[in-house]
């Protein structure tokens, strides 16, 4: 009953899918597409982890991890908790993980 509730939620909210939301939905999309953020995105599914670890797993600068999490914040597809001077970061919630997975499947399937 739930999936059927949330798929004619999901229905309905396509249908009339306004300016203000095609807006936001656009500005997602667009902050996920870098390769650098998508990466950052992908070691984040495994757990959280601070700019050093990001940058050692991506294999981009400190810097530059950090001028991406500032953007991928602005989107709250990350969070951060902070621990002594570390500031540790984790996806959001579950649903930038499904988004995530969801891409690679589709890009792995065609």
């Amino acid at each position: 009953m739930y999936a059927t509730m949330r798929m004619n939620l999901n229905l309905s909210t396509l249908a009339g899918l306004d300016e203000l939301l095609a807006a936001q939905i656009a500005e997602l999309f667009s902050t996920l597409g870098d390769a650098s953020r998508v990466r950052i995105i992908a070691a984040l599914t495994v757990g959280e982890m601070n700019v050093g670890a990001l940058a050692d797993r991506v294999g981009i600068s400190e810097s530059a991890i950090s001028h991406h999490m500032r953007q991928l914040r602005q989107m709250r597809l990350v969070r951060t908790r902070k621990e002594g001077r570390y500031v540790f970061y984790a996806l959001d919630d579950q649903h930038v993980a499904d988004l995530f997975r969801c891409g690679l499947e589709h890009v792995q399937h065609g």
